[in-house]
C-alpha cells in the first residue's frame, strides 16, 4: 500500500506522518509492519486508505501538477476527493474517517450483516432480486449498496436474508432470465451502505455538523448523487448520507465519460477503480495508477 511513494518520496511519507499524529495511530507500522487481519479491520482500513491517497496526491501535484477539473472518490475515497479539493483539512478528515469506521463497524454486531456482489444483473433486476428475497425470508434489510460497474453490484444487509438468498437463488427467477448471473459473497466485516448504518450515520451526522466545509477548488461528483456538487453545505449532507445510501460509482463513470475529460488517475492504492473503468464504453478516457515509478512516468507525459 504505497511502499514505493514511501520509500522514495519525504513528501509521501510526511504525510503518512502527520496522519498519524491526527489520530495517535502509528500508520507506518499498520500498513507497512503489521499483520492483514489487523489492517483489514474497518477501523484501521479507513484511515490508512485516507492517509495513503492523500500521500499519492501530495507526491503527483510536486512531481507532475496536472490541471484537475473535479475529483471523485469511492465511498471512503470521497474523503481523499474532498482534502484533495480544500473542503476540508486532512488533519479533521483523518479523525473523521476513524470514527466513521469505528462507528460502522459498531453499528451491527459481528456476523449479523454481509455483502454480496451481484454479477451479471441490470440495477433494477437487483432491486428485485432483494426485494424478493426481503419478502420469501421474512428477513430485513436486504438493498443495493454499491453500483460498481455495469453487471456488478453489491448488495448489503441481514445476514440471515443473505443466507436465505444463497440457499434459494436461481437465475431463472428474475424477471428478463438472465444466462448469466451468479453471486459471490465478500468477507467483509460489517454490511457497508445500507440501512442497517443509519447508527453510524447518525455517529457522522454529530461530529460533522461541528466541522467546516470550504468551497471546493474544483468540483466533487459524490457518492450519494453521482452529480458535480461544489456547494459546501450540500457537501456535507451528502458525505453524511454516504454511510447508509448506495455509492453510484457506474452512474459516477457515466458522468465522467459524458464531459470532454481524456485522463483520470487513481490516486491512491491499487487499481480496482482501473479495473472497473475497463468495463465502460467510452474508450476515449482512460485511468493512470499512481503507486509505482512507471504509474509516475507516465503520469508526467500526460498534458
Amino acid at each position: 500500500m504505497g511502499s514505493y511513494l514511501y520509500d522514495n518520496f519525504p513528501t509521501f511519507k510526511n504525510a503518512i506522518i502527520e496522519a498519524s499524529e491526527a489520530i495517535s495511530l502509528d500508520l507506518k507500522k499498520l500498513i507497512y509492519e503489521g499483520t492483514e487481519a489487523d489492517l483489514a479491520l474497518t477501523a484501521n482500513t479507513q484511515p490508512a486508505l485516507l492517509s495513503v491517497s492523500v500521500g499519492t496526491f501530495r507526491v503527483l501535484k510536486e512531481q507532475a501538477p496536472l490541471k484537475i477539473e473535479a475529483a471523485a472518490g469511492h465511498s471512503i475515497g470521497e474523503y481523499a476527493a474532498l482534502v484533495t479539493a480544500g473542503v476540508m483539512d486532512f488533519a479533521t478528515a483523518m479523525k473523521a474517517v476513524r470514527l466513521r469506521g469505528e462507528a460502522m463497524q459498531s453499528a451491527v454486531p459481528v456476523g449479523e450483516g454481509g455483502m454480496v456482489a451481484v454479477l451479471g444483473l441490470e440495477p433494477d433486476q437487483v432491486t428485485w432480486l432483494c426485494e424478493w428475497a426481503e419478502k420469501e425470508s421474512g428477513f430485513k434489510p436486504l438493498s443495493p449498496a454499491n453500483f460498481n460497474s455495469p453487471g456488478q453490484i453489491v448488495i448489503s444487509g441481514s445476514m440471515k436474508c443473505i443466507d436465505w438468498l444463497k440457499t434459494n437463488f436461481k437465475a431463472e427467477l428474475i424477471p428478463g432470465s438472465p444466462k448469466r448471473a451468479k453471486l459471490i459473497p465478500l468477507n467483509v466485516s460489517a454490511p457497508f451502505h445500507c440501512s442497517m448504518m443509519k447508527p453510524a450515520q447518525e455517529k457522522m451526522n454529530q461530529f460533522l455538523s461541528g466541522v467546516t466545509f470550504n468551497k471546493p477548488q474544483f468540483p466533487i461528483i459524490q457518492n450519494f448523487n453521482a452529480t458535480l456538487v461544489e456547494n459546501p453545505t450540500e457537501l456535507k449532507q451528502n458525505l453524511v448520507q454516504q454511510v447508509s445510501a448506495p455509492v453510484l460509482w457506474t452512474q459516477t463513470m457515466k458522468l465522467m465519460e459524458t464531459k470532454s475529460w481524456l485522463t483520470g488517475i487513481e490516486c491512491g492504492h491499487g487499481s480496482v477503480l482501473k479495473g472497473l473503468f475497463k468495463k465502460m464504453e467510452n474508450p476515449n478516457f482512460k485511468i493512470l495508477s499512481s503507486q509505482t515509478k512507471e504509474d509516475l512516468d507516465l503520469i508526467k507525459t500526460q498534458k
